[in-house]
């Protein structure tokens, strides 16, 4: 879910694992007095993670929560030589699923063991691994998020 506060533009997002559970519904009642922007759904490409987000879609839709986007994670591995990104998995669930319930598809983010290299000896991926595919697929997630604000924003508003 994400929170922002329009005073000093700060934002505040909290993952929560899918489901639709009592602490869930708890941290959405908790949360509207901070009025969120919505949630970012996230899922893998495979079938069983996409009935999951679906429930979580049919959750968001229950309690009002507007529904920024869905990413699709673990879409494909990153070499961990050549950086190379293959698909180990399918791919491209996250993105159907998008179109189907016309969610924004906010982007794809692949499996990186630099990525858990850099977390388990406290570095960011960022700045050790500037180009990496993960680091370039976030940031892709990341403006096409903040485009998605902009454009809720001024549809909000009534400019363009």
């Amino acid at each position: 879910m994400l929170c922002r506060n329009n005073i000093n533009r700060r934002s505040s997002v909290l993952v929560n694992s899918l489901g639709t559970s009592d602490e869930h519904i708890t941290v959405v009642e908790n949360l509207q007095s901070c009025n969120p922007d919505g949630a970012i759904l996230v899922s893998t490409p495979q079938a069983v993670s996409l009935g999951d987000v679906r429930r979580e879609l049919s959750f968001c839709k229950r309690t009002h929560l507007p529904v920024l986007g869905i990413v699709e994670n673990m879409s494909g591995f990153v070499c961990p030589h050549c950086s190379e990104c293959t698909n180990v998995f399918s791919s491209g669930g996250g993105e159907a699923f998008a179109q189907d319930f016309h969610i924004p598809f906010l982007g794809r983010i692949p499996l990186d063991p630099k990525l858990s290299q850099c977390t388990e000896e406290g570095q960011s991926l960022a700045k050790v691994f500037p180009t990496s595919p993960t680091i370039q697929a976030v940031r892709t997630v990341v403006d096409n998020l903040v485009a998605q604000l902009k454009s809720r924003t001024n549809a909000k508003h009534g400019s363009t």
